[in-house]
């Protein structure tokens, strides 16, 4: 298919268009500057709005929780909050399960270092044990 005459890009045209950027760099940059940096911060604000969002904790912790366990260690914080719900008659229970709590953080602290294979099976093995913990948790709640 022959291309009609005038249309497609060409080594002339190519040189026109780096002529009139340099004619129009100087005046732009100025002007577009504060645009992309605007453009910039709210993209890192959206950005840390989703991430936030999705470890379910508040915007502005979300840089006590960083590395591939960021959401289990969210996850950990959290369960130890909920804690905080149960009564003085289940202090043994609280008192247990924070010392577990404390163990599989440094769990998740320890695995960032792991290879990947190991670093997932131990991710999987503390969400298990979350898992069962927050059952129960659940069930003294009387959820």
């Amino acid at each position: 298919m022959a291309r009609e005459k005038g249309k497609g890009f060409t080594p002339s045209r190519a040189k026109n268009l780096v002529g009139v950027a340099k004619v129009l760099a100087p005046t732009l940059i100025p002007v577009m500057a504060p645009v992309a940096a605007r453009a910039a911060a709210l993209l890192s604000d959206r950005y840390d709005h989703y991430r936030a969002s999705r470890l379910g904790v508040p915007v502005d912790q979300l840089t006590r929780y960083s590395g591939k366990g960021a959401r289990l260690h969210a996850r950990i914080a959290g369960f130890g909050d909920a804690l905080g719900q149960l009564g003085d008659t289940e202090r043994g229970y609280v008192q247990d399960t924070e010392k577990r709590l404390a163990q599989l953080l440094a769990a998740v602290r320890a695995s960032e270092r792991m290879p990947a294979p190991r670093r997932r099976a131990a991710h999987r093995a503390i969400s298990t044990d979350l898992d069962a913990m927050e059952a129960d948790l659940l069930k003294r709640l009387g959820v």
